[in-house]
């Protein structure tokens, strides 16, 4: 495994994109939140920004053609230049809880979260659990302000304890570990963090990539992180490496292991990167998948 990404180091991800990933960068989105139930819990997606990659094997596909990935993109009726993500969030309340999944890109990438959090009407000083798929900048920006304080101030940082020690590890987080160092509570991946949220090892994306259940009255949806990153190229591909895994071996088959098992659960899924709201069930097809999107 390799220990540093090949683009960029721990949360200078996005420090901003662009920069670090050449023509890829982040386009500002309005704020948007988009709400359902979950048994007893109410989830909405919070909408941060986007993320426009250019087809061109830097970022997907790595090994394959761009003309491979425009034939995957066209048959989906996407435009076959570029590769649009979402940079997303998703806000759990219930259980006397008010949890916040990933914190966007934060204020000095013009992350969206606190404004998307404000039409949910809610301030940061009232969430009280943050939890964290992985440290890369666009997952843990919003954990700072710019003037160097913690967004969410009474907040527990969930992280899991190997992702932890990695951040930590990294000279370029040294300002914002040290913001959020009182506030981080790391765990070990597998078992209950939160009433009603579980935390899953996802391995290959980063040391310790964690994925998270979120379950309520029989009803269930899982917070994938990076497992995948495109809609339509993840899915229809999950061999294809990725240049943001830090591993691709791991990655693929962690990517193709977790569709497939959520294509045979049918269970709900949150993917940050996925059109907003992120939000619907993965369904087998060929020998890859397809996203099928929450219904309004």
């Amino acid at each position: 495994m390799m220990l540093i990404p090949r683009r960029f180091l721990g949360v200078l991800f996005a420090a901003a994109l662009a920069p670090t990933l050449g023509h890829a960068g982040p386009v500002p989105a309005p704020p948007a939140a988009k709400s359902f139930p979950l048994g007893a819990f109410k989830v909405t997606a919070l909408r941060d920004a986007l993320n426009v990659v250019p087809n061109d094997n830097s970022v997907f596909a790595v090994g394959q053609t761009p003309a491979e990935v425009a034939q995957v993109l066209a048959a989906a009726g996407a435009p076959t230049d570029k590769i649009t993500l979402g940079v997303d969030a998703l806000l759990v309340q219930g259980r006397g809880r008010v949890m916040l999944f990933d914190a966007g890109l934060g204020p000095r990438a013009h992350g969206q979260v606190l404004a998307s959090l404000a039409l949910a009407r809610l301030t940061p000083d009232q969430v009280t659990d943050v939890f964290i798929t992985h440290s890369h900048f666009d997952h843990v920006g919003g954990l700072a302000t710019l003037d160097g304080h913690s967004t969410f101030p009474r907040a527990v940082i969930h992280m899991s304890s190997e992702e932890w020690g990695f951040m930590s590890a990294q000279p370029s987080n040294a300002a914002l570990v040290k913001v959020i160092a009182v506030q981080v509570k790391p765990f070990l991946p597998g078992g209950v963090v939160a009433p009603g949220v579980r935390s899953v090892a996802l391995v290959g994306h980063t040391p310790g990539h964690t994925g998270y259940e979120i379950s309520s009255g029989g009803a269930r949806l899982i917070d994938i992180g990076d497992s995948a990153h495109s809609a339509i190229i993840s899915l229809a591909k999950p061999d294809w490496d990725i240049e943001y895994d830090q591993d691709f071996t791991a990655g693929r088959a962690t990517r193709r292991a977790i569709l497939t098992r959520l294509a045979a659960s049918h269970e709900w899924v949150f993917a940050p990167h996925f059109p907003f709201p992120g939000v619907g069930h993965v369904e087998a097809k060929d020998d890859g998948f397809v996203w099928m999107p929450r219904k309004p």
